[in-house]
């Protein structure tokens, strides 16, 4: 079994642009964290139930529920935070207004809250998570051995990230300034990694890189890029260069459509016209491959699911985040 990379990490932030497979591979490295007997929490803070699709259940409430069971046992809860429901929550822990909280949502100020109120929502979904990671059951132990947020995208996540910052700056005594400050220190410390999301693109990986300078530059610990949804070359490298200027084999590529009892001619030009866009899209990989070896982290890889992601293939991509030593 490899060695993880993140010994010592118990929150696993993931990011990435809009169309990259944020959730899945949030929800896939969940069920690598989970494998051999662990408890992950996989939780999710934008609302749009992405895990209940993912995982085809219904759709969650304010409530941890379990999600699926890991290969070698293990299991992954997941909760949908739901920005009210967390501030009721938070008005009764820190301020023990029970019901009270509810009727102050009667008269708006709760709806002000979630919002309205700059980055007080975002104060209620980190908060929520940070709970999760240091709660403790009665012997002592984490209940929770790692905790996974499929958070925001990398447009957005630094501010949110940072959203609790602020928030000291502005409220320097009280039960909201020591949560915020604890926030702050479990995001900035080595127990946070935050994980960028990309596929072989220009812009995804232009996003990519800029999440990761604007994270390292507000001191927040980046983890690992995960390059998603890869094609692995169908040509070889001859035949490649070969398809890019239009000069394959034709009469190769004929006789074997003849001998497949295929040999029409407007075959041969699809066939060829696929082959060049192959290999162009081939390059452009190569070329931005290159680009993400230059951000110098650890970067791990997941094959491209034609038949789309099931349960079975977060399995797939969650054993191949294993083997390359990121759980």
């Amino acid at each position: 079994m490899p060695v993880s990379d993140w010994e010592g990490v118990r929150l696993h932030v993931i990011t990435g642009k809009g169309g990259t497979g944020k959730t899945t591979v949030a929800a896939a490295m969940a069920l690598a964290l989970a494998s051999g007997g662990h408890q992950v929490l996989l939780v999710e803070v934008e609302e749009r139930q992405g895990l209940a699709q993912l995982f085809d259940v219904a759709p969650l409430p304010y409530q941890e529920r379990k999600l699926a069971v890991a290969r070698d046992g293990g299991d992954v809860f997941g909760l949908a935070v739901d920005p009210r429901q967390a501030m009721y929550e938070y008005l009764d822990m820190y301020y023990r207004l029970g019901r009270a909280g509810r009727a102050l949502d009667r008269m708006g100020i709760v709806e002000f809250a979630t919002t309205v109120a700059p980055g007080m929502r975002d104060v209620l979904l980190t908060g929520k998570t940070y709970e999760a990671t240091r709660r403790r059951r009665e012997d002592g132990e984490f209940v929770y051995d790692a905790v996974v947020l499929d958070a925001p995208p990398t447009g957005r996540i630094t501010r949110f990230l940072s959203v609790n910052e602020a928030v000291t700056s502005l409220a320097r005594v009280g039960p909201i300034s020591r949560q915020a400050t604890a926030i702050t220190e479990l995001i900035s410390s080595p127990r946070t990694a935050v994980h960028v999301v990309t596929v072989l693109e220009e812009m995804p990986v232009q996003e990519t890189a800029d999440a990761v300078a604007h994270l390292d530059d507000a001191g927040i610990p980046v983890g690992a890029v995960v390059v998603n949804q890869v094609r692995r070359p169908l040509l070889r490298a001859r035949d490649l260069a070969a398809a890019r200027r239009g000069r394959l084999d034709r009469a190769a590529i004929e006789a074997g459509l003849r001998a497949a009892g295929l040999g029409q001619d407007v075959l041969v030009e699809r066939l060829t016209a696929e082959a060049a866009a192959h290999a162009d899209r081939v390059a452009l990989e190569k070329r931005e491959r290159a680009t993400v070896a230059t951000l110098d982290r650890p970067t791990y890889e997941l094959p491209w699911l034609p038949d789309g992601v099931d349960l079975a293939g977060l399995y797939e991509m969650s054993a191949a985040l294993t083997d390359q030593g990121a759980a």
